[in-house]
């Protein structure tokens, strides 16, 4: 997923289970009680929901949020279903990517054509252009003109109002290890 950002958020998911089986590469990487679905869930939303709260920003804090996400047969989240699998170790970063799931908007997973429900891991990365990089950085390039999944900052925007933009194509898998966010 290509994104042009006006903030730092990077919204990448992670592969679990035995990964993705959608044919032609598009849709989030999910999971599944039992036989995993023949299509992916895709995210329709051409604007990514999380905003980078201002005072982190101005700290230039930043830290990875870990979401599971529960979609329904209709691509919708399950109201009230999302969790933080993994914390940032910062409170309002992870109330940002709570707050930021609730607007995200999926086509729905498919088995046999048929839609399905399912749940996924969402990481969402904060990151401050000017902050050094986090450990395990090198799977999430700052350049946006070389990535598949990094949003850019730009002179005008505040952190606060402003949204990344994605287009309609999925994220490619990263890795399937977890890190912990450095403070």
């Amino acid at each position: 997923m290509q994104l042009r950002a006006r903030n730092s958020v990077i919204l990448l998911a992670l592969v679990i289970g035995t990964g993705c089986k959608n044919g032609d590469g598009s849709g989030l990487p999910f999971q599944t009680v039992g036989r995993q679905p023949d299509v992916a869930p895709v995210m329709l939303n051409k604007e990514l929901p999380f905003r980078y709260p201002p005072a982190l920003y101005a700290q230039k804090v930043q830290g990875n949020v870990t979401l599971r996400i529960f979609i329904d047969r209709e691509g919708a989240i399950v109201a009230d279903s999302t969790r933080i699998a993994e914390t940032s170790g910062f409170t309002a970063l992870d109330s940002a990517a709570m707050k930021g799931s609730r607007d995200l908007k999926f086509e729905p997973a498919k088995t046999q054509g048929q839609p399905v429900p399912v749940s996924i891991l969402l990481p969402v990365f904060f990151r401050h252009p000017d902050a050094p990089p986090l450990a395990g950085d090198s799977i999430i390039p700052r350049d946006s003109s070389t990535a598949s999944s990094a949003a850019k900052p730009t002179d005008t925007a505040k952190p606060d109002t402003a949204k990344a933009s994605a287009t309609k194509t999925a994220a490619k898998p990263a890795a399937t290890t977890k890190r912990k966010a450095s403070r």
